[in-house]
């Protein structure tokens, strides 16, 4: 059976790039060790170029965020035993109700942490409410607590939230005790956006989670970090959660190659301006238009619901992610240029000639949240 053609116009998500060849002869030139037993020279290479691009003493390979993301709370409040062992204490997670961790991630951290996760009402930039998230934090004062914010704030556009921003929640977090954890997966775009080292938006927090095969591109992989003993103690909970990686090496590779590439994300989010501006001329459609904006484009047809939408967009060659918002998420990476741009907004164009209801947008119809 032929393997179905890569889709060039595949919009859903920034994961779906592919190796290139110069991350595919660093993968096969690799050095390898084992990085159970910490001898993997690759690995460590990475580990140490993450930590010193985000300001910390140390970080580890993860296969995936979303593990990252798990050991975050555990690292930062198990004491001895694995996950669950009766008599420690249970994390106690807050974070912003449309997060990835709230969103996607949570399942996982109460089945796997037995963390209990608090969702926070989020503004329309993507910072939590700080009155409701300090209300809570004084209702749990003496709990073991991590509070988490994400940047960029995928549901609200991938908009990217300053050093000012994120140091206001870490300074309410560290106030009463609590671990101040950053889910930094595509925090290289918000550095890039804001013009800053990705170390200034990382400063404040006590751990951050860093994903290379996002926007950076690379085919595997994400980085937890924090200090050293706090590194340590994720890898020991690693090794608890199967996340035991042996030559490695091979991974860590294409990730090292990734890093360089951090200034041209900046292209990235040229190419979902365009895209922004070519959609919002379509009749009936709305965007989401964050004050940040990154690689990540969210618009709606009126009259249309986001699975069908998506569906229709799909029968021309092009996919995106339906949302519980209303929205449809196109995310922008490498592989996308100025001809798919066009290709995309004409692919709308002919979704909205379909739906009676779409008419142009005035900003009178806006509802809250479409231009924050």
């Amino acid at each position: 059976m032929a393997r179905a053609a890569f889709p060039r116009l595949d919009f859903r998500s920034d994961t779906r790039t592919v190796p290139d060849a110069r991350m595919r002869a660093a993968m096969a030139g690799a050095e390898v060790g084992d990085d159970v037993y910490g001898d993997d020279p690759t690995v460590a290479l990475l580990e140490e170029t993450v930590a010193g691009l985000l300001g910390t003493e140390a970080a580890l390979l993860t296969p995936t965020s979303t593990m990252a993301n798990l050991l975050a709370p555990l690292a930062a409040l198990a004491r001895s035993g694995p996950p669950g062992t009766p008599g420690s204490p249970a994390p106690r997670l807050i974070t912003g109700a449309d997060t990835h961790m709230a969103f996607l991630e949570a399942d996982g951290l109460r089945r796997f942490g037995g963390v209990e996760l608090v969702p926070v009402e989020q503004r329309p930039d993507g910072l939590p409410d700080l009155d409701v998230l300090a209300a809570l934090l004084a209702a749990g004062a003496g709990a073991p607590t991590v509070v988490s914010l994400e940047n960029t704030s995928m549901m609200r556009s991938g908009n990217a939230l300053d050093a000012a921003a994120t140091g206001s929640v870490a300074a309410l977090a560290h106030r009463y005790g609590a671990h101040f954890h950053l889910d930094g997966a595509r925090l290289a775009h918000a550095a890039v956006a804001l013009g800053v080292p990705p170390a200034r938006l990382a400063e404040p927090a006590d751990s951050v989670a860093f994903s290379v095969s996002k926007g950076l591109g690379a085919p595997v992989g994400a980085l937890l970090c924090g200090t050293r003993a706090y590194v340590d103690r994720a890898r020991e909970l690693r090794t608890w959660l199967g996340g035991s990686l042996h030559q490695a090496g091979v991974v860590a590779a294409p990730a090292l190659v990734a890093l360089g590439r951090l200034p041209d994300l900046a292209a990235d989010h040229d190419t979902a301006a365009a895209l922004a501006a070519g959609l919002a001329s379509v009749p009936g459609a709305v965007l989401m238009r964050p004050p940040r904006p990154t690689n990540i484009v969210m618009a709606r047809l009126r009259g249309l619901a986001p699975d069908a939408c998506a569906e229709r967009l799909a029968g021309h060659g092009v996919r995106v992610l339906p949302l519980p918002n209303g929205y449809v998420r196109f995310v922008v990476h490498r592989a996308h240029d100025m001809i798919g741009v066009r290709e995309a907004v004409g692919a709308l164009a002919a979704v909205a000639a379909t739906v009676p209801e779409a008419r142009p947008a005035t900003d009178g119809d806006l509802p809250d949240g479409d231009s924050p």
